[in-house]
């Protein structure tokens, strides 16, 4: 286990909307939200261990099988956005997370991304067990965001109701 405590939930990927992000309605296109919650990934995946260097040594990754991305409220350019990061699930094969995109100066919530990640053995291209290592890891990660509340939109489901 790391000595170092687990912040819940855990924040620091911060990013600045730049111009060739802006749509035709003048806001973020889609596209790049999932950019910066992929990057957000990246940062969780280090702080789980999942580093490029573990990765490349057990010749192992992390494959997205699902992901829900919900727009709450529209950032521009120049404005800046702070994602943060909650481990809702694991098992020995999968990660479920959640991350929120927020305005870092005005703090409204912008959008979510909920994703499931599959731990793969890259010499087969099949899921396999995560290694002790990493399972620690996110049993300590776990731990820490027991505390928090499951997110509003955790496990939506799209549908257009039947008048």
């Amino acid at each position: 286990m790391n000595n170092m405590p687990v912040p819940a939930p855990l924040e620091w990927h911060k990013e600045v909307i730049i111009p060739d992000w802006i749509d035709y309605n003048g806001h973020m296109n889609v596209a790049y939200y999932v950019l910066v919650f992929d990057r957000a990934t990246d940062e969780f995946f280090d702080f789980m261990g999942l580093t490029a260097e573990y990765r490349d040594a057990g010749n192992v990754s992390a494959f997205t099988a699902e992901m829900h991305v919900n727009y709450v409220r529209e950032v521009k350019q120049d404005d800046e956005v702070l994602v943060t990061t909650q481990l809702l699930g694991y098992d020995e094969k999968r990660f479920h997370y959640f991350h929120r995109m927020y305005h870092a100066g005005e703090r409204y919530l912008a959008a979510t991304s909920e994703l499931l990640c599959l731990y793969v053995d890259m010499n087969i291209r099949r899921v396999t067990q995560m290694p002790p290592s990493v399972m620690d890891r996110l049993a300590e990660i776990k731990q820490s965001h027991a505390v928090l509340p499951l997110p509003e939109q955790a496990g939506s489901v799209m549908k257009v109701k039947r008048n």
